[in-house]
């Protein structure tokens, strides 16, 4: 009979859901993806998502402040990011969304995204998921970026984004 001993570590999560919409303006570069704080839909056990940010920076107003999108990892690890985008129906040729680590420069090493996909649309409304799986360090944010190439101003009209840590044992 053989004995087998594992020591894990533990998961964190934060999940969060926007269900008002944000608007995206036409021709923009990659705009972060706004969330609120405590929404019903949402879960925040490990304060990965705080209006009083790790830096001591405090967001006012959710829906206009890009901080509102950042996920501030809780602890180093292995994660896994999930994102689900619901656009209104419009004039596309491309929609593009992407991760991002540190979207606004709070960090000597801002922008750097990965997962960036570009995707010709589909009939009526645009809807979209994505995962996938990175090292996260509590002093770099992450978000979920998206964009389109509709001449008008478009509205993401649903989004949540989530965060899976995997801590090292």
């Amino acid at each position: 009979m053989s004995t087998h001993t594992t020591t894990a570590g533990g998961v964190q999560v934060c999940s969060l859901k926007r269900d008002t919409p944000q608007t995206i303006p036409a021709s923009s570069p990659y705009t972060v993806i706004r969330f609120p704080f405590g929404s019903a839909e949402s879960s925040d056990a490990f304060a990965m998502h705080q209006v009083n940010q790790p830096d001591g920076y405090v967001i006012t107003n959710w829906d206009s402040d890009p901080r509102s999108g950042l996920i501030w990892p809780s602890v180093a690890g292995w994660g896994t990011l999930h994102a689900m985008i619901q656009w209104e129906a419009g004039n596309y040729d491309e929609l593009r969304d992407q991760f991002v680590r540190d979207p606004l420069g709070l960090t000597p090493n801002p922008n750097d995204t990965t997962a960036t996909e570009h995707r010709p649309p589909s009939p009526g409304m645009q809807c979209w998921t994505k995962s996938w799986g990175i090292f996260v360090n509590p002093s770099v944010p992450l978000a979920v970026r998206a964009t389109h190439d509709d001449s008008v101003a478009r509205k993401i009209v649903l989004a949540e984004f989530k965060l899976v840590i995997h801590e090292a044992a």
